[in-house]
């Protein structure tokens, strides 16, 4: 596991030491520049103080030392009447002028100056100025090459500061129950920390909206539940409390009533549950018209039981994306309140068109039953809401899911819902694909 305190203090000190390393650079480059200044002048001064005047010759001691200045002196004739170091690699022949002559013991810089009427010839190795400048800038630069241990200290501790407000909402997370989803203050954080402390909060917002949902659906499946098994629990001691075949035959018939409200209920909640919109679903093509009559053909023995037209009145073709399990449900939902509330010798139309450019489609459900007033239109998404004509009606049974299912899985393919009067004075139910 990566440390950001070990990282940025490898970084750091990386960048201090290529910044001490240029620097020294420069510094050396400076001082040679300065030191060959220094020595150039040297040897020009060294060059205008000897003697002028022609003299004998005179010969140097044997001498194999490199370093110092090496002066050499020759006539206007060209005989070599001084020489320092005898064995000094420079050239037989003074060049006017300064020069720098490569060697086999090293680079050498040369001036040569007509003085009087001699030819002098003073030379000094490099090396002595590089070995100055080196000096220098090492001299300049060791105190920060000391407090490196230093800095290294007084960065991780620095670092470690700075990230004291992460170890402070750690603390804080890690302290937290589990059911304890308030938001984490931000007040005392640094700039670069609230954003990451305001994202956690929305993460406990969304998660405590999303349990409080879970709760209320739990809550309301359960006293839903209730009522249907035990009604379920009646009919079954009336059943064995039957004094003759007639009695529990009907006794049975409520019974098997029951069971079937009991287990629609929880097919319609588990449908529910099914339908939460989940953002990693897998998405595919869907043919909406072959899907939608697949779901028509479905109610259409039921309708014609009731003597129920129901049909499709235009079907253009139209392809959407999403999962046809979950339409399935949504536009089975639809047609199955549709042939519930419309009564008997009624009509529903089936509507599907398409947009010129391909980019959506529309369905629209119309009937000819009681429709739902409009100032109930928005209430009856909610879990377990019938409206006042369904409430009235003992003939249909219903769980009050059917819509909230729609509501969902439109929602869940980024469909829009309407509902709205239909031509044939019942309900229009408008579903708008993007």
């Amino acid at each position: 596991m990566q440390s950001i305190r070990r990282q940025l203090l490898f970084w750091l000190l990386g960048i201090v030491l290529a910044g001490v390393g240029l620097a020294g650079w420069l510094i050396y480059r400076q001082a040679l520049a300065e030191a060959n200044e220094l020595f150039d002048y040297q040897l020009q001064e060294i060059a205008a103080a000897l003697p002028s005047e022609p003299f004998a010759q005179i010969f140097g001691a044997h001498n194999d030392a490199d370093e110092g200045i090496v002066i050499q002196i020759w006539s206007r004739t060209g005989a070599l009447m001084y020489y320092s170091h005898p064995r000094a690699p420079l050239a037989p022949r003074a060049e006017l002028g300064f020069s720098t002559e490569r060697t086999d013991r090293g680079d050498w810089r040369v001036y040569g100056a007509i003085v009087g009427d001699n030819v002098v010839q003073l030379a000094q190795p490099l090396s002595v100025r590089n070995r100055l400048a080196a000096n220098v800038a090492l001299r300049t630069l060791w105190p920060l090459i000391v407090l490196l241990p230093f800095l290294g200290a007084a960065v991780w501790g620095v670092v470690g500061r700075g990230l004291a407000p992460l170890a402070r909402v750690t603390r804080a997370l890690d302290a937290r129950r589990p059911d304890a989803l308030d938001p984490l203050p931000d007040a005392r954080l640094p700039l670069e920390v609230r954003p990451l402390v305001r994202a956690l909060n929305g993460l406990l917002a969304r998660l405590s909206s999303a349990l409080d949902t879970q709760r209320a659906f739990v809550a309301d499946a359960a006293h839903e539940l209730r009522t249907p098994l035990a009604a379920v629990q009646i009919q079954s001691q009336l059943v064995a409390r039957a004094q003759d075949a007639d009695a529990r035959k009907e006794a049975l018939a409520d019974l098997q009533a029951g069971v079937t409200r009991a287990t629609r209920l929880a097919e319609q909640l588990l449908a529910l549950a099914r339908a939460e919109p989940d953002a990693n679903a897998v998405k595919e093509a869907i043919d909406l018209r072959t899907l939608l009559a697949d779901c028509v053909a479905a109610h259409a023995p039921i309708a014609e039981r009731r003597g129920i037209d129901l049909g499709f009145e235009r079907a253009q073709s139209a392809t959407v994306s999403g999962d046809a399990d979950s339409l399935r449900v949504m536009f089975g939902n639809l047609l199955d309140n549709a042939v519930k509330y419309t009564p008997a010798g009624g009509r529903i139309d089936v509507t599907l068109s398409a947009q010129a450019d391909g980019s959506g489609a529309c369905v629209q459900i119309a009937d000819s039953g009681p429709g739902i007033p409009a100032d109930e239109r928005d209430r009856v998404f909610d879990r377990f809401y019938r409206d006042a004509s369904a409430r009235a009606r003992t003939d249909v049974s219903g769980s009050g899911l059917g819509l909230a299912i729609v509501k969902r899985v439109a929602r869940q393919h980024g469909a829009a819902i309407e509902l709205g009067d239909a031509p044939l004075g019942g309900l229009l139910v408008t579903v708008k694909f993007s």
